[in-house]
């Protein structure tokens, strides 16, 4: 086989969002411009300067596993594993004895099963050793989300967690990508799951002034690219992709949803929690995945952004896409659905990726909500505060992470051979 001709198709994907507790209800939302962002509602936030949150509502593990299984997964590990039971039954993939050892798994986290650690820890200090779960390590771990999807669907070939802080649902899925790619599994599921909303979780994001504190009302509290901005909204929730060789794909007569074409990853090297000042990183990253794709920026039609809402990352990011598109940049639109759900952490890659599938397939582009002052220094297309119809054939996805994490994936309309 050349593996250096494999191409590598999307053929199912399943979410659970602020806005849905599915793909197709969370792009209802989306292209309505609706908030999913609200008050907190999983712990009492009297005390927290942060009271808001992009919250999964109304999941209810039990409705998808047995109450035994639910009991020994932490919320992001239920999230996940029905996130990738959804896209199964959208792929309409069987994973039996033949093909189950050619099927892998990577579900990447941010943080793991932080909603286990503190419960534990809280029976650790007011209980005693003699009184914590013996499941807690294998619950919180980060890499058990991965392992339970890889559990439930006996799915035996690759798997693991990258951990790339906001870039992990990215990294996965590209990582994925080049594994089918070479040849070294037929199918992958692969995407990103989170589930933090515990009072350690939010009070460390406040207490390094990453979050947003315009609690009233919540729904506008996330401004991506607005000249007012003050900081991103947290959130939960989960998505997973079917990634396929496209020969598999074919053989077996399955939808192809869209292509994967390009992957780039990069680092800054520069600081724990800021991006480089000048979006050198970021650039690169997108530079790769394009280059990689065999496009040109101008072959892109539409970018769903990083856009956290904070004012450094907002800024730089607009001059990462000026430095790789050039004039182009003020032509391509751009948008950040993390303005109506919130970032979702080491989810929000494949939360995105899906957007981007969604608008290749629909041709309509979600809106960035809650724009009402343009910054001067972020001066692009944004898309704001209505939904475009706009027919996009490739589209890019951009995730950047504390630590300096770049990472950028392309996808393109499928056109058969």
């Amino acid at each position: 086989m050349n593996v250096s001709a494999n191409r590598v198709v999307i053929t199912g994907i399943g979410a659970l969002t602020p806005l849905g507790l599915n793909m197709d209800t969370t792009w209802e939302g989306l292209i309505a411009g609706k908030s999913g962002i609200d008050y907190i509602t999983q712990f009492d936030t009297n005390g927290f300067e942060t009271r808001i949150a992009g919250e999964v509502k109304g999941f209810e593990p039990t409705d998808y596993v047995g109450r035994r299984e639910a009991r020994r997964m932490d919320r992001f590990s239920q999230l996940a594993v029905v996130a990738a039971m959804q896209a199964v039954e959208d792929a309409k993939l069987e994973i039996n004895d033949s093909i189950r050892d050619d099927t892998g798994v990577l579900v990447g986290s941010g943080i793991g099963g932080l909603m286990t650690l503190s419960e534990q820890l809280s029976i650790l200090l007011e209980r005693g050793p003699d009184r914590v779960s013996p499941f807690l390590v294998p619950m919180m771990i980060a890499d058990m989300a991965s392992a339970q999807v890889s559990i439930t669907l006996g799915a035996r070939g690759p798997n693991f967690c990258p951990t790339s802080a906001c870039s992990s649902g990215s990294d996965a899925i590209g990582t994925a990508y080049e594994i089918v790619k070479r040849g070294d599994a037929q199918v992958m599921l692969a995407g990103g799951t989170e589930s933090i909303l515990t009072p350690i979780g939010v009070a460390g994001f406040i207490a390094n002034r990453a979050l947003s504190n315009n609690n009233d009302p919540p729904q506008e509290a996330s401004r991506p690219f607005d000249a007012n901005r003050d900081g991103f909204v947290i959130g939960e929730g989960a998505a997973v992709f079917i990634l396929e060789n496209l020969a598999f794909a074919q053989e077996r007569g399955a939808r192809i949803l869209a292509e994967i074409t390009g992957y780039g990853a990069s680092s800054d090297a520069v600081h724990i929690t800021q991006p480089a000042e000048d979006g050198e990183g970021a650039a690169r990253a997108m530079k790769m995945a394009i280059r990689k794709a065999g496009l040109e920026p101008t072959d892109i039609g539409y970018i769903n952004a990083h856009g956290t809402s904070t004012p450094l990352n907002d800024r730089i990011e607009t001059m990462a896409i000026k430095s790789v598109c050039g004039d182009y940049a003020y032509k391509v639109p751009i948008s950040s659905t993390k303005s109506m759900m919130g970032h979702l952490l080491g989810a929000a890659g494949a939360i995105e990726g899906m957007v981007c599938l969604k608008v290749i397939e629909t041709g309509i582009i979600p809106p960035t909500i809650n724009y009402t002052t343009p910054d001067p220094e972020c001066d692009l297309d944004y898309v704001p505060n209505q939904a475009r119809q706009v027919k996009v054939s490739t589209a890019m996805s951009n995730s950047f992470g504390f630590g300096g994490h770049n990472s950028v994936l392309v996808f393109q309309e499928f056109r058969g051979a």
